[in-house]
């Protein structure tokens, strides 16, 4: 008759080598997502110098923005938007969405258009879904960032824990309140 002791050294040997096993099979899938992703973003990078040369400007960079790597379908953000990673201002009557960024634009228009429908708010994770995007914690931390730094200046809501609207008076894209 074998031992305790001898029968919890084989089941615990036996999942410390299934341990091993998917820790080097997600080594591997990490390392082909790296290369995935990568080529992905050469080719978003490719698909944007098209765009530039191809632009009606004659390809004048001085006022291209860059869009979103991950929303390759964007459409180009108005001429007088802020360029991605700038400062969001602080929300006054009358100031117009198109000083955001379109990251920042994106998430307004999807609040205003469920408080157009009377809707409530909606959490980080619906945000996301909401753009098809992979509802996965690195996306929804990115949005997560970015709604608490519109509600710190004044373009959204909190009215609930993690649960966002727009803030009273900011309405439309134009800044009509």
């Amino acid at each position: 008759m074998p031992s305790v002791v001898g029968l919890l050294e084989q089941h615990e040997l036996a999942a410390r080598r299934r341990v091993d096993g998917l820790r080097e099979e997600a080594d591997r899938i990490q390392a082909e997502l790296a290369a995935a992703e990568q080529e992905w973003q050469e080719w978003a990078i490719a698909r944007r110098r098209v765009d530039v040369v191809l632009a009606p400007d004659g390809g004048n960079t001085a006022d291209t923005t860059t869009p979103d790597l991950r929303d390759t379908d964007a459409q180009s953000a108005p001429r007088d938007a802020a360029k991605p990673k700038s400062q969001v201002p602080v929300w006054r009557e009358g100031l117009a969405w198109s000083v955001l960024s379109v990251d920042y634009q994106r998430l307004l228009t999807v609040l205003a258009d469920r408080s157009r429908l009377g809707q409530g708010p909606l959490t980080c994770q619906e945000m996301a879904a909401a753009f098809g995007m992979e509802v996965v914690p690195a996306r929804v931390e990115t949005l997560r960032s970015k709604a608490k730094r519109l509600v710190a200046r004044g373009w959204l809501a909190e009215q609930q824990p993690g649960r966002f609207t727009l803030a009273a008076g900011v309405a439309e894209p134009g800044g009509e309140s």
